[in-house]
C-alpha cells in the first residue's frame, strides 16, 4: 500500500495529473477516494430548530414582509448548517434532497397561484380558517391536516378566518435543482378562483381509503387534503397492537389511486410513539426530516441526544445511526426521500447491533434559541 502510494504523489503522476487539467480532463486515481466511499457519507448534518426561535422570526417576518410587499409566500427554510457552504445546490437545503419551510398566512392575505416542476406538500401545525387552491379546488386547512401539490400542479392560498395560519411546507427543490430540472410559471391572475365545489376530494373519500371507482385510473392527486382526524383513526386503531421496534405506530399517506406515496419523490407519515416508548437503533439510506406536532422526548442520533418537544423540527441524515425516546404520547409528522432512494434501487437498512440495540450518548445538541 506505501509504496503505491508513493507512486502517485511521484512527480512523473503529478506532471500529468496538471497537464491534463488545463484541457477540462480529470484524473480518476485523484476522485475515487471521494466520489467512491465504501457507504454513505452525507454533507447533510443531524441538527434540530427550536419552535421558539421560529415562532419568534415568523412574527418578525410578519412585520416585515407580506404577499405584495417583499415575495409572494412568507416563508422560513430549515438550512442545514452542513450543507450551506456547498453553493449553489446546498443553498435551501434542509437535506441533500429536500427542502422544508415554516410558511405564516394572516387573515385575510392571499399567496398568489403558480405552478412548478417541484413537488410539494403541506402540514398544518396551526389554526384553521385558510385554504390552499389547487386546480381550481378550495381545500380549507384544519391542524393536524395534511396537503399534497404534486409537480405542475397550479396552487395559491386565501385565508378568510380570523387568526394566523401556520404549515410546514417540503419541496423537491434541492433533487430538482441538482438536476436542472427546474421550471416555475405564474398564474396569469393574482390567485385561480374555484372551478371544483369546496373540499372536493376530501368529500369523495369520506369513508377514508374506500375510493371511487373512476380513480381506479392514476391520476396525480385525487386526493388533495388528508384530514387529521382520519389519520387519527387509522393510529388509534394500530395502537391495539404491539408498536414497530423502530418507529412506534406509524402510517403513511398515500396516493389512492396508484397505492403509491402521495408525493412521487417525497414520502409522508404520521407516527405515534406512546408514553416510555424507547426505538432501538437502525440507520438507512434515506434521509427524515421530523416535526414533533406532539409530545416530547429526544432522540439519539449518530452517539448525540437531541432533545425535543411540540413545535420542533429536526433532521436524521441518511446512514445515521438513531433512535427515539418519548417521554410522554408523541406525534411526529415526518418526511423523507425514501421514494428517491427505491426509484434508484439504493435503498438499504441496516440495524444497530451493539448494546442490545440502544447507542451510548456521548454528547448532547444544543440548539440555537436566539
Amino acid at each position: 500500500m506505501a509504496e503505491k502510494n508513493d507512486f502517485f504523489k511521484s512527480k512523473m503522476v503529478q506532471d500529468f495529473t496538471k497537464d491534463i487539467r488545463q484541457y477540462n480532463l480529470g484524473p480518476l486515481w485523484e476522485a475515487i477516494p471521494e466520489l467512491m466511499h465504501k457507504t454513505p457519507e452525507p454533507h447533510a448534518q443531524a441538527y434540530l430548530w427550536k419552535w421558539s426561535l421560529l415562532e419568534k422570526k415568523l412574527g418578525e417576518a410578519s412585520q416585515i414582509f407580506t404577499p405584495e410587499r417583499g415575495g409572494e409566500r412568507r416563508a422560513i427554510y430549515l438550512q442545514n448548517p452542513g450543507l450551506e457552504y456547498r453553493q449553489p445546490w446546498g443553498w435551501a437545503s434542509t437535506s441533500q434532497t429536500l427542502y422544508a419551510a415554516v410558511q405564516l398566512l394572516q387573515p385575510g392575505e392571499e399567496a398568489p397561484s403558480h405552478r412548478h416542476t417541484q413537488n410539494a406538500l403541506r402540514f398544518v401545525t396551526h389554526g384553521e380558517g385558510a385554504y390552499s387552491i389547487v386546480q381550481g379546488e378550495r381545500i380549507f386547512m384544519e391542524e393536524g391536516d395534511f396537503l399534497i401539490t404534486p409537480k405542475d400542479l397550479w396552487h395559491g392560498h386565501g385565508h378568510l378566518g380570523t387568526e394566523p395560519m401556520i404549515w410546514m411546507d417540503v419541496l423537491d427543490i434541492p433533487t430538482k435543482y441538482m438536476m436542472g430540472a427546474t421550471f416555475f410559471e405564474n398564474y396569469p391572475e393574482k390567485i385561480e378562483q374555484p372551478s371544483l365545489p369546496d373540499n372536493y376530494g376530501s368529500q369523495r373519500y369520506m369513508g377514508g381509503m374506500v375510493r371511487p371507482i373512476s380513480d381506479r385510473r392514476p391520476q396525480k392527486a385525487p386526493l388533495g387534503s388528508y384530514k387529521w382526524n382520519q389519520t387519527l383513526a387509522a393510529i388509534d386503531g394500530l395502537s391495539r397492537f404491539e408498536p414497530d421496534t423502530y418507529d412506534g405506530y406509524a402510517v403513511e399517506f398515500i396516493n389512492p389511486s396508484t397505492g403509491q406515496t402521495a408525493n412521487p419523490t417525497i414520502a409522508a407519515w404520521m407516527q405515534k410513539l406512546p408514553k416510555g416508548y424507547h426505538s432501538k437503533a437502525h440507520r438507512h439510506t434515506h434521509s427524515t426530516i421530523y416535526q414533533v406536532y406532539k409530545g416530547s422526548g429526544y432522540s439519539v442520533i449518530n452517539g448525540q441526544r437531541f432533545d425535543w418537544s411540540k413545535g420542533d423540527y429536526f433532521i436524521v441524515p441518511n446512514w445515521a445511526w438513531h433512535e427515539h425516546v418519548a417521554n410522554e404520547d408523541t406525534f411526529f409528522f415526518s418526511v423523507s426521500d425514501l421514494p428517491i432512494m427505491e426509484h434508484f434501487d439504493v435503498e438499504r437498512e441496516e440495524a444497530y447491533e451493539q448494546g442490545n440495540g440502544y447507542q451510548e450518548i456521548t454528547s448532547e445538541f444544543k440548539p440555537i434559541l436566539g
